[in-house]
């Protein structure tokens, strides 16, 4: 299998060899901004979406929460011969015992380590540390 060569003009000297890569240099910069605003848009758009799904989800679980407490606040209460007191605290035990629940579980979700600045500042510093020792 033989080497695909690319022409080369005799008569082009280096300044003009230095002037087409800056040329396409400049031309890959444009390329990729105009790629850069491309995918902005997109993941805007899409999160958009997103969001306004999530903000609907979350008033209709609201509601669904609220007819929840009082279908279980009514039935205890029937339960308990009428008295509809000893079921709304028996439903507020049930809902700050769960509350509790997804109180720990996001407490310790915070606690978990995330990849923080200080991280990202190492890495770009030992990324010119290499950069340097590769060049000089």
């Amino acid at each position: 299998m033989g080497v695909n060569r690319i022409p080369v003009d005799p008569d082009v000297g280096i300044p003009d060899l230095v002037n087409r890569l800056k040329d396409d240099s400049r031309r890959l910069v444009a390329d990729e901004v105009r790629l850069v605003k491309l995918e902005v848009r997109d993941s805007v758009t899409k999160s958009g979406t997103g969001a306004m799904w999530m903000s609907l989800a979350f008033g209709v679980g609201v509601v669904a929460a609220v007819l929840a407490t009082l279908l279980l606040v009514t039935l205890i209460g029937r339960l308990a011969s009428g008295h509809m007191w000893v079921g709304a605290i028996v439903t507020a035990i049930l809902e700050l015992g769960l509350a509790a629940v997804f109180l720990r579980k996001g407490a310790a979700a915070f606690k978990q380590p995330h990849y923080t600045l200080d991280q990202t500042r190492d890495t770009v510093s030992d990324t010119a540390v290499w950069v340097k020792s590769k060049v000089g």
